[in-house]
């Protein structure tokens, strides 16, 4: 449906590790054209970094048809001026639309990813404006009211989408065109068996693996100590490392100075899969508090697709799998649940494929063709029929 173009406004680069907004944005040019607007960088950054001021094509970058990416702007900087930067976001937002129209669009779709960007809506007409929330935008272990501008937000776009069970109980009553979007896996990519990683085969078994961005969340205090108690467990983390570890930067570095802790640093989203595949059992070690109650954790299904039993501390949004988790706070509670999960009940066939199925009604593929169904009713019953009769052709 060229016809119907998406700005998005994300918090991120493009060409970083993937969030669910990749996983959406990238499947949704499937049915519409995309152009994903980087976030604007300071005037100093713009003008006397590496300069960057254009559009990366799928000619350019590998990216789907109908997809492109609106890089840091040159001409368009942020200057912390309100004038200036109202100026000049209209600008970018106005050339992103701009493009879309040079493809054949003529219906535009606002898709805000952060309530930090609310300004956009006010800057160019919409058909239809949505707001995703895949997480709780304070970052706050102390939970806080919903602040006025996301409540405001929320309330005018015409569409929300939610990921978190927590999330949906806190903000879906305050517009009713609300739906529940949980974090999905790419199904294919996880079922399809992969070869080992060279940085992974000197790594004895049983491996005890975290996949994904290392972070503030997680529970240093206790994955340090299961693992200081458990030296026939191999400790495997997979992911890059965020700035905000400093704060516990002695306990990690006496994490990685353990024998049995291994860090194979960040990795293309493409080989994610082999990793996960290669380990015994996969961790959801976060700490609890009133931030970590409302994350939907991406790694999920892919852990479950991958048909890895999993030890996870109780968030609310693990507690729709109970049969498929083995719930931990403490370091005694991890032990034992680490234990259970090498067993041969929970290693067994029977549980591995049980863990495929519940993932396969996660695929992304899936949830973005009810994101797209959604757009379409906000639209109109003509864009919600030509859409169902693309998916019929489709199969």
């Amino acid at each position: 449906m060229p016809d119907v173009g998406i700005t998005a406004i994300v918090p991120d680069e493009w060409g970083g590790p993937w969030e669910s907004r990749h996983q959406v944005l990238i499947r949704l040019a499937k049915y519409f054209n995309v152009v994903w607007v980087n976030p604007v960088g300071w005037w100093n950054e713009a003008w006397f970094g590496p300069r960057s001021d254009r559009f990366l094509s799928a000619k350019s970058q590998d990216l789907p048809c109908g997809f492109s990416v609106f890089e840091k702007s040159y001409y368009f900087p942020s200057f912390g001026k309100p004038w200036i930067d109202y100026a000049s976001e209209y600008i970018r937002l106005a050339v992103a639309r701009k493009t879309l129209r040079a493809r054949g669009s003529r219906t535009h779709v606002l898709y805000v990813w952060r309530d930090s960007f609310f300004s956009a809506m006010d800057r160019g007409r919409y058909d239809v404006s949505c707001y995703h929330i895949d997480d709780e935008y304070t970052f706050s272990a102390v939970d806080l009211p919903i602040r006025p501008r996301e409540e405001n937000l929320i309330k005018r776009v015409d569409q929300v989408f939610i990921s978190s069970p927590a999330l949906m109980a806190k903000k879906g009553h305050l517009n009713a065109q609300t739906a529940r979007i949980p974090n999905g896996v790419s199904i294919q990519e996880y079922i399809t068996p992969k070869d080992e990683p060279e940085d992974m085969v000197d790594i004895p078994h049983p491996r005890i693996g975290y996949v994904g961005i290392i972070k503030r969340q997680l529970n240093i205090d206790v994955l340090l100590e299961i693992a200081k108690r458990h030296p026939e467990y191999s400790f495997v983390f997979v992911g890059p490392k965020r700035s905000d570890l400093r704060d516990d930067g002695a306990k990690w570095e006496k994490l990685e100075s353990l024998s049995n802790a291994y860090f194979v640093g960040g990795k293309p989203v493409f080989e994610l899969p082999a990793y996960t595949q290669h380990m015994d059992v996969c961790m959801l070690c976060y700490s609890i508090n009133d931030y970590t109650k409302y994350i939907y954790p991406l790694k999920l299904h892919e852990y479950l697709a991958a048909g890895k039993p999993i030890v996870g501390a109780p968030l609310e949004s693990l507690q729709e799998f109970p049969e498929y988790i083995h719930f931990a706070e403490t370091a005694d509670e991890w032990a034992a649940g680490i234990q259970q999960a090498l067993s041969d009940s929970s290693q067994s066939r029977e549980m591995v494929n049980a863990r495929k199925n519940i993932a396969r009604e996660h695929d992304w593929d899936v949830l973005v063709s009810r994101i797209a169904f959604k757009i379409c009713e906000n639209l109109g019953p003509d864009y919600v029929a030509r859409l169902s009769k693309e998916e019929k052709k489709l199969g």
